[in-house]
């Protein structure tokens, strides 16, 4: 009798849970025994709870199982990648908040990469020398030799399926002229939107364990570049992006790809009539940085990771003072190199957090010290 009113309680409830089975035999409605037997099997169909009645063994089998099953994707999680400067090769749809400041940074109108072509060239009028350019669109007046900057960039990615995506980016900057040649005169500080970018991503392998992607970035002179915000110019970035997943702990993530801008300002010239080329130059930039996952949770993950991330430009001006009649130098061949070391708090499904630090490992930088803090938030 016990059974037959388990069974008369749990049926509703199966039934409004899951699809409706077959109904009971009221021939055997009555029988306690054969009521067991039926309640069993419809808990074992449509509650799932075989495993209730079954031996620890095959307990374990379907546990196993199950999760096999439920680690059978096609992509790695969403949140998976952990670097903080490297371009991140997993596609999905996210949004990402990002601020960085940047420190010591010289020669900013180098190869038009950072900020436009100096100003001060316009100051040069009336003096005859061919370096002068009235067309100058940087900062001015002054020489700058050394920068502090901050940026901020809001960030939206959304992927149609596994192996592309559509992205923007929007930037605001600030920047703190630190020194300036003297009796060059002098600019204050500077703020505003800078060159927002947009683009795409297109994997060409997608899987748990690895993926590589082609990424197609454009950048538009969006910034007002006679206050050191913006380029300028158009600039695009192709690049080859790559993740790969080592272990359940361990993963390497690397990045290889060429900044080139499309126009900039005139080079400068040594001599009147002197063939000068441009100002803006192309930039190659590669990377590549482990990360180990320290804590490796549900719902808790932390992985410490270091990055080298290096520049080599191969084109271009940069503006060094050394009296008006040398006051830009030729810059292809420079090469940069930074590391970075930083960590990633992932918290959730959809949270994760990034604090970072960056030094210049080579005589040549773009800054010498930069920190960065990014917040990423992954929708599934």
């Amino acid at each position: 009798m016990k059974q037959t009113i388990l069974a008369i309680l749990i049926f509703p409830g199966i039934i409004m849970a899951q699809q409706p089975g077959p109904a009971l035999d009221p021939a055997t409605a009555g029988a306690p025994e054969q009521s067991s037997e039926i309640v069993k099997a419809a808990l074992v169909k449509w509650a799932g709870l075989g495993a209730v009645f079954s031996p620890p063994q095959a307990t374990r089998q379907q546990t196993s199982q199950a999760q096999s099953t439920s680690s059978d994707g096609s992509r790695p999680r969403s949140e998976g990648s952990m670097i903080g400067y490297i371009e991140n090769a997993i596609i999905g749809t996210q949004f990402r908040f990002r601020a960085e400041a940047g420190f010591n940074a010289q020669y900013p109108d180098r190869a038009e990469f950072f900020y436009s072509k100096c100003g001060c060239y316009q100051s040069l009028a009336g003096t005859g020398l061919p370096a002068y350019d009235p067309t100058a669109p940087g900062p001015s007046p002054g020489v700058l030799t050394k920068l502090n900057y901050e940026q901020i960039f809001f960030e939206g990615e959304y992927s149609f399926g596994d192996r592309f995506s559509l992205f923007t980016e929007v930037p605001v900057r600030w920047i703190q002229p630190k020194s300036f040649v003297p009796g060059f005169g002098s600019f204050d500080n500077m703020a505003g939107l800078s060159d927002v970018r947009a683009g795409f991503k297109a994997a060409l392998l997608a899987s748990r364990s690895h993926y590589l992607t082609l990424q197609f970035k454009s950048y538009f002179p969006s910034g007002d570049a006679s206050k050191g915000l913006g380029t300028n110019h158009y600039s695009i970035e192709p690049s080859v992006l790559y993740y790969q997943s080592l272990s359940n702990r361990l993963a390497v993530e690397s990045e290889f790809g060429v900044w080139h801008p499309i126009g900039g300002s005139p080079g400068v010239a040594s001599s009147p009539g002197a063939s000068t080329g441009s100002f803006a130059g192309n930039v190659l930039f590669y990377g590549i940085g482990p990360s180990y996952e320290l804590l490796s949770g549900e719902n808790v993950r932390f992985a410490p990771v270091v990055e080298f991330v290096g520049w080599s430009v191969r084109g271009g001006y940069q503006t060094v003072w050394v009296s008006a009649n040398d006051i830009g130098d030729p810059v292809s061949g420079t090469n940069i190199a930074n590391i970075k070391i930083g960590g990633r708090l992932g918290l959730g499904a959809h949270n994760s957090f990034y604090l970072g630090y960056g030094h210049a490992l080579t005589a040549a930088v773009w800054y010498n010290d930069t920190v960065r803090f990014e917040y990423r938030y992954s929708f599934k």
